[in-house]
Order: structure tokens, then C-alpha cells, then sequence
């Protein structure tokens, strides 16, 4: 059975479909099974992201009864699969979002990972992206403003029974301000911090072209490609492996970064 994941910020603007669309090819890449579903029914963006515009049957079709989701499942790059919502406002007033999870529950034996893009806010079609999963990742940015909603977000899947997995901390600048990823963790309860998102010119220069193109394929060395490829380490507990360097296991990583911390201590006391 495959786990299913709904990215959740509370928040717009916070870059969750970017880190949505690129961490499920990161995990394709590892040769994991992985569904991209666009939940977001009112405003839909992913497949922008990933560069798919032409989607004949979509998320809102299946929803409403008017096409088998097997139809609605497309080929996306590096071989994740991809669930769309349509762009029809029309279609968007009909839907019953609430169908959402039968129909991830219909297809959760054929995927390592479901993973889905919900809408940012709190309202119904939000509950329904949350609901259709059995955990969320939480999107933030390190601010205060960001974080309040993700707190929200956060008491809204445990309410849902849906489990909060972990934070991706997006958008980082180093600016004077910014919340710390320990300051972060600890006023979600003490949520672990499963990813640490760079600003990137190359992550914003991938959907501003003509043709967007994930920065994981576009420039897989980049700070932000290389940040989201270890958030997909860590969910499928693979060996990290950034371009060309030697694949090193997550857990050994962790432990290379800690030896690494106390021989600098021991420089440092040697000065």
C-alpha cells in the first residue's frame, strides 16, 4: 500500500506547487512509482509546473462522474504520473471534492507515493485534499506570517485524523529575521524539519519560461534542486545522490554531518 501525502501551507505564494511538482520527479527518479494529483479544483497550477497544458480529462471530470480516473492519469516527466484539475470555472462550481478520497483510496495499491498538491487557506476543498491523505507535509516560509498559517493548517489535519509529517521550509534568504529551522520546529510542536529550501534564481527561472521546465531536470545542482532531492532521501529513505557525486545512504549523511561538526570543533579549539 502506497503512502499518500498531501503538501499543505495554509498560505499562498509559498512555492508548494514548485516544491510539489519537483519533489515527485526527484522521487521518480529514484525509480519509485509516484502520482501527482492537483488538488487545488479552483485554481489550478501544477500542471503549468510541469509543463503539461493539454490535458484532455482532468480531476473535475472524474469528480463529477464524467470519466474513469484511470483516463485522467497522464505520462509527466522523468515518469511520475500526473492527475490534473481542469481550469473550467464551471466545472470548479459542480465538483464535489469530497469524492477526492475514494478516489485516491481506489488507486493507492498501485503507487509508492500519492502525493497531492492541495490549495492554500482553510476552506472545504482544502479539508478534502487533507482528508483524501494519511499524512501532510506542511510549507512554510521563514517568517512569521507564513508560520501562523501553517499552524492552522497543522491543528486542521490533526482534527482530520491526517498525520503531520514534517516541515519544508521554503524561499530562504539568510536575511536579518528570518525564523531559524529550530525556532520553526519548535512552535509546530516540535515538527521535524524535513527540508530546507534555498531562495534559487535557477527554481524561479524555471516557470517563468516560455515552456517551464522542474528545476530537478533543468539544473538538478542547483541549491534548490539539490535541497528537494534530499527531502526525497529522506521520505523514501534512499541514498542521496546529487549529479555525479557518490551516493551516500540519508542516515550515513546525518552521520558524516555530525562527525564533520565535532572535528571543526576540535580545529577550532587546536586555533
Amino acid at each position: 500500500m502506497g503512502r499518500v501525502i498531501t503538501l499543505v501551507s495554509g498560505k499562498g505564494g509559498v512555492g508548494k506547487t514548485s516544491i510539489t511538482a519537483n519533489l515527485g520527479i526527484a522521487l521518480a527518479k529514484r525509480g519509485i512509482s509516484v502520482l501527482l494529483i492537483d488538488a487545488d479544483v479552483a485554481m489550478a497550477n501544477l500542471s503549468l509546473m510541469l509543463g503539461m497544458h493539454s490535458n484532455p480529462i482532468s480531476l473535475h471530470d472524474v469528480l463529477l462522474g464524467e470519466a474513469d480516473v484511470e483516463d485522467a492519469i497522464y505520462d509527466g516527466p522523468a515518469g511520475v504520473k500526473f492527475i490534473p484539475s481542469g481550469l473550467s470555472l464551471e466545472g470548479y462550481r459542480r465538483v464535489d471534492s469530497e469524492r477526492l478520497q475514494s478516489i485516491v483510496n481506489s488507486l493507492q495499491k498501485q503507487y509508492d507515493f500519492i502525493i497531492l498538491d492541495a490549495p492554500a487557506g482553510i476552506e472545504k476543498n482544502v479539508a478534502s485534499a487533507i482528508a483524501a491523505a494519511d499524512e501532510a507535509l506542511l510549507v512554510t516560509m521563514p517568517n512569521t506570517l507564513s508560520l501562523t498559517d501553517a499552524i492552522k493548517i497543522k491543528l486542521l489535519a490533526e482534527r482530520l485524523d491526517v498525520k503531520p509529517l514534517g516541515i519544508v521550509v521554503n524561499f530562504i534568504m539568510g536575511e536579518k529575521g528570518e525564523l531559524r529551522d529550530y525556532e520553526i520546529s519548535k512552535l509546530l510542536d516540535e515538527l521535524p524539519i524535513y527540508g530546507l529550501v534555498p531562495y534559487d534564481d535557477e527554481m524561479r527561472r524555471s516557470f517563468i519560461q516560455k515552456t517551464p521546465h522542474p528545476v530537478v531536470l533543468r539544473r538538478p545542482s542547483s541549491k534548490s534542486a539539490v535541497a528537494i532531492q534530499k527531502i526525497a532521501a529522506k521520505l523514501s529513505g534512499t541514498p542521496i545522490s546529487i549529479g555525479t557525486k557518490k551516493q551516500i545512504p540519508a542516515e550515513e549523511a546525518k552521520k558524516q554531518g555530525i562527525f564533520a561538526r565535532i572535528i571543526g570543533m576540535f580545529k577550532k579549539g587546536k586555533g
